[in-house]
């Protein structure tokens, strides 16, 4: 990466990707055992080796897509900057109350500092109290951080960082919030809903329940991760940084149960100007969940009311979108594929879409609407270039044995950091 910075610019889900940031599963997703596993937010512990060579197919699709940057890499520019070094350890220290951990810390190079953070640090068991707590982690591993959308939202020019439902996961809110402000790397303006909100307090988003559908339309779960107090701060921040025209934002509330529903990309996302994918029992089939539709005119909210689902909204907004359904038409393999990320799509262009090629399902009812089915590794090793940077639409599938044992699919694993204005 050369030293120029990068301007943040998501306008929609589907435009062209400019450039997107990743993060690379690593030692720290290894160091999780069964007793573990519940607390990291896992249903199930990962082969690391396995995880690893599926995500290169990921990382090696959009490495000829886009501008890749990396999480590790933007984190060891942050700490090679005193001031910014003293802020992000200090903060993390504070947060998770391990303040005699800070001098030596603050001692460890830059790259190693990196890696302690996301990887985790034993404790010293050198006291009674140490001992008897019986954790051997002063810093958790970040076992989830190499799904990127969620710490942190790109919307327009601007990042909002989370203040995410599990406090596990803080310091990936903390550490994205460096990364935005501090790295050099991008030209962005910056909320941190972390330190806007009080202790205890009910503002709780994550990236996974926000989708730019369009300049003017965010579409936001409530559920689980993202609390009626987080979509109403992000109503604030957006209106003040909107102060002039018309814009919509669609809330769908979501099931509490299974987990597999913990975001809305869990549920539905964009492949296309005019399509999308969804889990039909709860957008299309009638349930108990409300769709809100707020109305907000020149920075104010003029109009908030239910509203009969959320592609009836979207059409009215004039997204007319073909719904095409995860899992096919059958319930059981609809419940099968939506809980291993099937509906969880990442689209890099208009119709062009990643995804995992166990959802055999998906991948037949994305055949019969028009979609090319490619192999990620044929198109790495050069053998599908025409059908992925033609007109056609494709479908690029990354196998996905180990990956989606951590609760999340393609969208989950990318923050797009830039894309080309949709001709709509």
């Amino acid at each position: 990466m050369d030293s120029e910075k990068l301007r943040i610019d998501i306008q929609s889900e589907v435009g062209r990707l400019d450039a997107v940031l990743l993060h690379r599963p690593g030692a720290e997703v290894e160091n999780m055992t069964p007793g573990n596993v519940q607390r990291a937010l896992y249903s199930d512990i990962l082969n690391l080796s396995i995880a690893q060579d599926e995500y290169r197919q990921l990382h090696g699709v959009l490495s000829k897509i886009a501008r890749v940057y990396e999480v590790r890499e933007l984190l060891v520019k942050v700490l090679d900057r005193q001031t910014s070094r003293e802020g992000l350890v200090r903060r993390i220290c504070e947060s998770e109350d391990v303040m005699s951990y800070y001098e030596a810390l603050m001692d460890m190079d830059s790259p190693e500092l990196a890696r302690v953070l996301i990887e985790g640090l034993p404790a010293r068991i050198d006291t009674l109290t140490s001992y008897l707590k019986n954790e051997y982690y002063a810093l958790y591993p970040l076992y989830n951080f190499y799904f990127t959308r969620d710490a942190a939202v790109t919307i327009g020019n601007q990042a909002l960082v989370c203040r995410m439902a599990n406090k596990v996961r803080m310091r990936e809110s903390l550490i994205m919030n460096a990364i935005y402000r501090d790295s050099g790397a991008f030209e962005c303006g910056v909320t941190d809903a972390n330190a806007m909100a009080s202790e205890g307090s009910q503002i709780i988003m994550e990236g996974g329940d926000i989708i730019i559908a369009r300049e003017d339309i965010l579409i936001v779960g409530n559920g689980v991760r993202t609390t009626p107090q987080g979509i109403d701060f992000m109503i604030d921040s957006f209106r003040a940084s909107h102060p002039c025209g018309r814009y919509h934002v669609l809330v769908q509330q979501l099931p509490s149960q299974p987990e597999s529903f913990i975001h809305l990309d869990m549920v539905f996302t964009l492949l296309d100007r005019d399509k999308c994918m969804i889990f039909k029992p709860l957008i299309m089939d009638s349930n108990q969940y409300q769709t809100v539709h707020i109305t907000i005119d020149d920075g104010k909210v003029s109009s908030i009311r239910p509203v009969a689902g959320l592609l009836p909204a979207l059409k009215k907004l004039g997204m007319d979108l073909k719904p095409i359904i995860c899992g096919g038409e059958d319930e059981w393999d609809q419940e099968r594929e939506q809980w291993h990320s099937g509906a969880n799509f990442f689209a890099f262009a208009p119709g062009k879409v990643l995804t995992y090629a166990r959802n055999i399902h998906t991948l037949e009812q994305l055949s019969r609407n028009g979609f090319e089915i490619v192999k990620a590794v044929d198109f790495i090793e050069g053998r599908c270039d025409a059908s992925v940077f033609g007109d056609a639409l494709c479908a690029v599938s990354i196998d996905g044995s180990e990956l989606p044992r951590g609760g999340g699919g393609a969208r989950c694993m990318t923050m797009p950091l830039s894309r080309k204005k949709v001709n709509w």
